[in-house]
């Protein structure tokens, strides 16, 4: 069993950077594939990014590509998610997600989820 803990989330102006931590329960998260996921008021949970076990192997939505950059710290049991040039359409509650596979951008494949952390980008 994996417990994932988000941290990071706040209120930031159009054009602010923020920086999202998730960090996991089990040493075995080094082994596990691990993504952001995002869901605004209304609208259905969206893929953010993810990256792989092998930490040089990542995916993304293409409406952060450029601006967002997923990584991880296995010695640390923490992934993080750096998301700079924030805009208001990026509001949203940010969730982190576990998979034992390769799950890139699909969110059944994820079994593990974290409580999520909002983020506010005001105008």
């Amino acid at each position: 069993q994996v417990q994932l803990v988000e941290s990071g989330g706040g209120l930031v102006q159009d054009g602010d950077s923020l920086r999202l931590a998730c960090t996991a329960s089990a040493s075995m998260f080094s082994s596990y594939a691990m993504a952001w996921f995002r869901q605004a008021p209304g609208k259905e949970r969206e893929f953010v990014a993810a990256i792989l076990w092998i930490g040089d192997t990542t995916d993304y939505a293409d409406s952060v590509k450029g601006r967002f950059t997923i990584s991880r710290d296995n010695a640390k049991r923490t992934g993080y998610l750096q998301m700079n040039s924030l805009k208001p359409e990026d509001t949203a509650v940010y969730y982190c997600a576990a998979s034992p596979r390769r799950a890139y951008n699909l969110r059944g494949e994820y079994n593990y989820w974290g409580q999520g952390t909002q983020v506010t980008v005001a105008s």
